[in-house]
């Protein structure tokens, strides 16, 4: 992964994944069919289970503060794996390289990703209801756009500001300050 998400899928070779690995040739493919089979691993393992777990853990009844603490440990699990690279010039902006070529790529991970994109929206449209019922947010808005608007602050992070790490507490914060104002 680390290989992929600093040189992009389209320059690593097999001889390099051979390398990283420490393995042979012929090991290598005992493993993987190709290099398209170890990379479409490597997504499922980094982001798409992750975030799956991460949302199966939200209990039916969360409200927003669940919502945000849920998301925050899914990119903290995120974050922690990336961190186990000896380069730490890993950025957001590697990783959605990556995700924007397995996506365009791999149809099946694309329908993966937007299952799980819908399925968070869905759970921010609930947890925006329970606490609209509990009378913690106005009930004047409009629960599917703000629920659009919660997805999206985390699905347009970039740290930017020239960091090379990725930090997670500007979206903590963002989070937590969109929600003040959709309190009553």
């Amino acid at each position: 992964m680390e290989l992929y998400a600093l040189k992009g899928f389209q320059n690593v070779s097999v001889t390099d994944l051979q390398n990283a690995l420490e393995m042979g040739r012929g090991s290598f493919y005992y493993y993987f069919a190709d290099q398209d089979e170890l990379f479409q691993t490597c997504m499922e393992r980094y982001f798409l289970e992750p975030k799956q777990q991460a949302l199966s853990l939200i209990p039916e009844d969360a409200g927003i503060d669940d919502m945000i603490a849920a998301m925050m440990q899914y990119l903290g699990t995120l974050e922690k794996a990336l961190m186990t690279f000896d380069i730490k010039t890993i950025n957001t902006s590697n990783v959605n390289n990556l995700m924007f070529t397995a996506y365009s790529r791999f149809p099946a991970l694309h329908r993966k990703a937007q299952r799980l994109a819908l399925k968070e929206l869905e759970l921010w449209r609930k947890a925006i209801y329970h606490d609209q019922r509990a009378g913690i947010v106005r009930r004047d808005i409009d629960r599917d756009q703000v629920a659009l608007m919660f997805a999206h602050i985390k699905n347009s992070y970039d740290s930017g500001l020239g960091q090379t790490q990725m930090d997670f507490s500007l979206l903590e914060k963002t989070y937590s300050e969109f929600h003040k104002i959709l309190k009553k």
